[in-house]
């Protein structure tokens, strides 16, 4: 589930210097995995992550999340370390909600090749807005 970077400039009336983290240029924690040892017996698994944080392209303030991931391993399960060390090294990267919410699904669907995937970015308040972001993954 490959993204390419985005050809479409942003409109930007407010004269702002938006400097998003290229893809390519993401230097993120990899995804550990483990086998499920019943593949065939469907689980869901349930993750919340409350301190997730990156930084707005436009103002360069901190995003703080709590990010909310359901899955039905396939074949392999997602070790937590890993996951931890990988959503807390978004920290620096200058990313968009909307963005960060597919990056973080192709990433987990790439290491886990789950039978589905839900992912939720609960984003603080920022500038009187609440913002939610949801991607979804199912295995054809």
């Amino acid at each position: 589930m490959a993204t390419k970077e985005s050809a479409i400039a942003p409109v930007n009336q407010q004269g702002l210097d938006i400097q998003a983290t290229p893809r390519a240029e993401m230097e993120l924690y990899p995804l550990d995995t483990f086998a499920y040892e019943f593949p065939g017996k469907e689980i869901k698994i349930d993750f919340e992550i409350t301190e997730f944080t990156a930084i707005c392209p436009f103002s360069d303030f901190p995003d703080f999340a709590t990010i909310r991931l359901e899955y039905v391993p396939n074949e392999r399960c997602v070790e937590l370390k890993s996951l931890k060390l990988y959503i807390n090294s978004f920290r620096n990267i200058k990313i968009f909600h909307e963005h960060v919410i597919n990056v973080i699904l192709d990433d987990f669907v790439g290491a886990c090749d789950p039978l589905s995937v839900e992912i939720e970015g609960d984003f603080h308040v920022r500038g009187n807005i609440k913002t939610v972001v949801r991607a979804s993954y199912t295995k054809k």
